[in-house]
């Protein structure tokens, strides 16, 4: 007889007999998942630890000097600073030289400003419309036309000009009983003056330098002026350019006595910057790294990498790039030297006052040795992350114990399948079995109950 359910048969436990027997059998394929999980886990934490290099590594190129530069060449800039810097700033570029000058009778360049009463303008009636030309800076600069509205308000033509962005901001302004049309010129400079022509009807909007029609100027276009060492420059902006070689002036208010200007070398500034971005960095990455090798004692919680021998590789070569020494006989050879030390936590602090008294000692070995702090770092670690990297190679070797571990277990898969399948086949096969045994026992007792004188619970 068939049967279509393991133990209906034989009245026995076959179904939780196989689960046991599998359990068993999926051992193998249970150890290989674990080993395929720590194996993915690790390439996780090996991904974070390249990321933490890799940062520090673009920190640490912005320390060395660009090919064919040097570092003192890197670090030493010129710096502009005026006496005064509410009347005038600068910045330099190529082309400064170290030395000073001095600014006096400044005055600044202005934007021309005029206004008209709005009871001395006439606007058409609705349905006269007409043109208002405008040209800002002479008469070589460009004309907009403006297209205004008979029966308009002020506004209106203030809203029309501001509009078709002739140069000028127009506005309104109530002085409590009139409005008055501000014209306002954009550009700075005595060359930026306005002049306004009117179309037939718009003809009391006309305004040129010189003939005022009834407006009022407020603010004539000025251009700025300065005296450099005695010698009077002047520009239609508050900013002189190419009047210093490399050297460009901001005027910021109008002084007869003026301020110095001291074009200066800093040795200082774009070194300490350096170098402060780059223990930043440093901190920031060595806290990563070191957290995925460290053991928390009191959670008894192991970083990911902990015991590692790739982590632990890592971790030294770092720390050794930071004893990178300058060579030759200056008194600063090493990052203590200069103020960067290492914690007890593993982290660099900076002592901006030795930093910059070591520049001042001797700015070019100082120079030269964070260039070259710079370069090893980004050639150490190169060789950690590169192509061809410590890091790269545990990388590329753990995926292939992953692929191999899936490879295995896949096998080990079908193996099971193929298992189950001939347990289920013995075990369907033994409650076939044991149903016909059962049954033909149950027979043989009832043949044997019907013989003559067969004992029978019945029988007295």
């Amino acid at each position: 007889m068939a049967i279509s359910s393991l133990g209906i048969g034989s009245g026995l436990d076959l179904n939780g007999i196989l689960t046991s027997l599998m359990e068993v059998e999926q051992q193998p394929l249970i150890a290989l998942q674990k080993k395929e999980f720590s194996s993915q886990s690790r390439i996780s934490s090996l991904g974070t630890l390249r990321s933490a290099l890799a940062s520090l590594q673009s920190a640490a190129a912005t320390l060395a000097p660009d090919i064919g530069k040097t570092a003192v060449e890197k670090y030493q800039t010129l710096r502009a600073t005026a006496s005064d810097s509410s009347i005038a700033t600068a910045t330099v570029s190529t082309g400064a030289i170290a030395t000073s000058y001095s600014l006096t009778n400044i005055t600044l360049a202005k934007a021309e400003q005029i206004r008209k009463s709005g009871s001395d303008l006439t606007i058409p009636a609705a349905g006269s419309n007409g043109t208002l030309s405008i040209q800002v800076g002479g008469p070589s600069a460009d004309t907009v036309d403006v297209s205004v509205t008979g029966g308009s308000t002020l506004s209106d033509i203030a809203t029309a000009i501001n509009g078709a962005k002739a140069g000028v901001t127009a506005s309104v302004i109530n002085d409590g009983t009139t409005d008055h049309l501000i014209l306002a010129a954009n550009a700075t400079g005595a060359a930026n003056t306005t002049k306004v022509t009117g179309s037939a009807g718009w003809e009391s909007f006309d305004y040129s330098t010189g003939t005022a029609n009834s407006w009022t100027v407020r603010q004539a276009a000025t251009s700025a002026s300065v005296d450099i060492n005695g010698l009077t420059v002047t520009s239609d902006t508050n900013t002189i350019e190419n009047s210093i070689s490399g050297v460009s002036i901001s005027l910021l208010k109008e002084s007869a006595s003026g301020t110095s200007l001291s074009v200066s070398m800093d040795n200082s500034t774009n070194l300490t910057s350096a170098l402060t971005t780059f223990v930043k960095a440093y901190n920031a990455s060595a806290a990563t790294i070191r957290e995925l090798g460290a053991y928390n004692a009191e959670t008894k919680v192991a970083g990911a990498l902990q015991g590692d021998s790739t982590w632990r590789s890592a971790q030294n070569q770092v720390v050794n790039m930071l004893l990178t020494t300058a060579g030759g006989s200056s008194a600063y050879q090493t990052l203590t030297d200069i103020g960067v030390t290492i914690q007890t936590d593993g982290s660099l602090k900076l002592d901006s006052a030795k930093l910059t008294k070591a520049i001042s000692a001797d700015f070019d070995n100082v120079a030269g040795l964070v260039g070259k702090i710079g370069k090893a770092f980004n050639d150490g670690i190169n060789n950690i992350i590169g192509a061809t990297g410590t890091l790269t190679s545990a990388t590329e070797n753990t995926n292939r114990v992953i692929k191999d571990l899936q490879s295995r277990q896949d096998a080990l898969e079908l193996r099971l399948t193929q298992t189950q399948a001939r347990y289920q086949k013995q075990f369907a096969a033994l409650d076939t079995m044991l149903a016909g045994l059962n049954s033909t026992s149950s027979w043989l007792s009832q043949q044997l109950a019907s013989l003559p004188g067969a004992y029978s619970g019945n029988n007295k």
